[in-house]
C-alpha cells in the first residue's frame, strides 16, 4: 500500500494548491460495479493497481473535506495530505461486502485523520484536552454559524450561554476556545495557488456540484446511514428520555424547557439534565453501532 501512496499527486506550497486541485480532477469517478470489483481485487489479491484507482478517484472528496477545516490556522497543503492518509487507511480497510460505497466509509477515516493532525498541532492539546474540549474545538464554528455569530470577535453573553448549553461545556470554556480560534479563520476570498499558475479563491472550490459526484453521493449516503443508526440507537433511551430528546432536538419546532418542565412536573434544570444525558447516551450508542459495522474507525 505504501507504493500506492508514493504515486499519488501531493499538495505542496511549491506546486500550488490550485494546480493540485486541477490535477486531481483528471482522475475518473468510479461506477458502483467498477468500485466493487476493484475493492474485491484489493481484498482478495492485494492488487495495488486496484487500490490506486480507488484512492485517486476519491482525492477530490478528501480535498473537499480538508477545506472544511481551513479555520484552524494550519497549512492547507498539510491538512489535505492528512486527508489523503485517512483516505488510504479507508481503502486499506474497506470491505465491499458491507453494502455501502467507499465514499461513505472514507469520510469517517478522512475526518479522523485530519482531526488527529489538528489536535497534534495545536498547543491546546499539550495542556491536556478533555473529551468535552475536543468536542468544543471541532464544533464551535458550526455552533456559531447556527446562531449567526460566525464573524463576531468576542461572543455576546447570550451566544456564549446558548453554545455552552448546546455543547455541554462551561461558558468559560466557550469564551476561552473562541478566543483561541478567532485569530485562525481563513477568508473564503483568500487565494490559493501562486500567481504563475492561475490563482483561484477558496470559495471557487467549495461548492461544485457537477464536479464532485463522490462528495455528493457520500454525503447523501452517510445521511441515510446516520438516520438508520439514529433509529436503532434510540432504543438505548427510556420513554421519558426519548420524548424529551425528540421534543428538544429532533423535531423542527422544538419545545422549550419551561413547557417540558410543566409537562413532566419537574424543574427546567432537571429537563435540561435529562436532555443532555439522553443526547450523550444516544451519541455513544450511535458510535458503537458505527464502529461495529465498520462505518467508522474505533478510537
Amino acid at each position: 500500500m505504501a507504493s500506492t501512496y508514493q504515486n499519488l499527486p501531493a499538495p505542496s506550497p511549491e506546486q500550488g494548491l490550485n494546480r493540485y486541485l486541477q490535477e486531481i480532477r483528471k482522475f475518473p469517478m468510479l461506477e458502483p460495479e467498477e468500485e466493487y470489483m476493484l475493492a474485491k481485487r484489493w481484498v482478495e489479491d492485494q492488487d495495488t493497481e486496484a487500490a490506486h484507482k480507488m484512492v485517486t478517484s476519491h482525492l477530490r472528496l478528501a480535498a473537499k473535506i480538508a477545506m472544511g477545516y481551513r479555520g484552524y490556522g494550519l497549512p492547507q497543503a498539510e491538512v489535505i495530505s492528512e486527508a489523503n492518509v485517512g483516505l488510504m487507511q479507508a481503502v486499506k480497510r474497506f470491505d465491499p461486502e458491507k453494502g455501502f460505497r467507499l465514499a461513505t466509509y472514507a469520510m469517517w477515516w478522512i475526518r479522523a485523520s485530519i482531526q488527529e493532525y489538528i489536535l497534534r498541532s495545536w498547543s491546546l492539546v499539550k495542556l491536556g484536552t478533555t473529551s468535552a474540549q475536543k468536542k468544543l474545538f471541532f464544533n464551535l464554528r458550526k455552533a456559531k454559524s447556527r446562531i449567526g455569530a460566525l464573524e463576531d470577535g468576542d461572543l455576546r453573553p447570550e451566544h456564549v450561554a446558548r453554545i455552552a448549553h448546546d455543547l455541554s461545556v462551561t461558558e468559560d470554556e466557550v469564551i476561552s476556545m473562541n478566543r483561541r480560534l478567532s485569530g485562525g479563520d481563513a477568508s473564503l476570498n483568500a487565494t490559493i495557488g501562486s500567481d504563475d499558475d492561475g490563482s483561484a479563491q477558496w470559495q471557487d472550490w467549495l461548492e461544485d456540484e457537477g464536479a464532485d459526484q463522490a462528495g455528493n453521493y457520500a454525503e447523501a449516503d452517510e445521511l441515510t446511514y446516520r438516520r438508520e443508526l439514529l433509529t436503532e440507537a434510540m432504543d438505548v433511551l427510556n420513554d421519558r428520555e426519548k420524548d424529551i430528546l425528540v421534543q428538544r432536538r429532533l423535531q423542527e419546532d422544538t419545545v422549550t424547557l419551561e413547557d417540558l418542565s410543566a409537562q413532566y412536573d419537574v424543574s427546567r434544570e432537571r429537563i435540561r439534565q435529562i436532555e443532555v444525558r439522553a443526547f450523550e447516551k444516544l451519541q455513544k450508542k450511535m458510535r458503537e453501532l458505527a464502529v461495529e459495522r465498520g462505518l467508522m474507525p474505533a478510537d
